[in-house]
């Protein structure tokens, strides 16, 4: 939990507000109540609303806001610049790819020569999984295949 001290402003976490309190001759204490916390002159941060970014924009907290009494933790968007853009490609491609491996292994069973599986139908299936970087709009846009029975 995040704790905003009332007297400067500063949001930290509680072991840096015990650091702090330390550091400045504060108080100890066992357990941050509320009662502790009014004595020590803080109050608790909570978690805001998260941001929506679109595809080319991603959320970062950018630091807290007073709502009707309480403190939040605000998040705000940016753009993203090339670099951004193509980090964020990458590691959306990244986990696509590993759940497209996750599949492959978890049917890499139906292809033994014993399985009592249609064995044509899970090569095409999986077949489609290790298609799936070739599809229009990867990796930001898939259509899975189907799972044959």
């Amino acid at each position: 939990m995040q704790i905003r001290i009332r007297q400067t402003g500063a949001v930290m976490y509680e072991a840096e507000l015990r650091s702090y309190l330390k550091a400045n001759d504060g108080p100890s204490y066992d357990q941050l109540t509320p009662e502790v916390m009014e004595a020590i002159g803080v109050d608790p941060v909570f978690e805001g609303p998260q941001a929506q970014p679109t595809r080319y924009q991603y959320a970062f907290a950018d630091g807290v806001q007073l709502v009707d009494g309480k403190w939040y933790t605000k998040y705000s968007v940016a753009d993203l610049d090339a670099d951004g853009i193509t980090a964020a490609n990458a590691a959306q491609a990244k986990a696509v790819r590993a759940d497209r491996n996750a599949k492959l292994s978890a049917s890499d069973w139906t292809q033994v020569a014993d399985a009592p599986v249609d064995k044509a139908a899970w090569a095409t299936y999986r077949q489609a999984l290790r298609d799936i970087s070739g599809q229009t709009g990867f990796p930001w846009t898939i259509t899975w295949p189907t799972q044959p029975e």
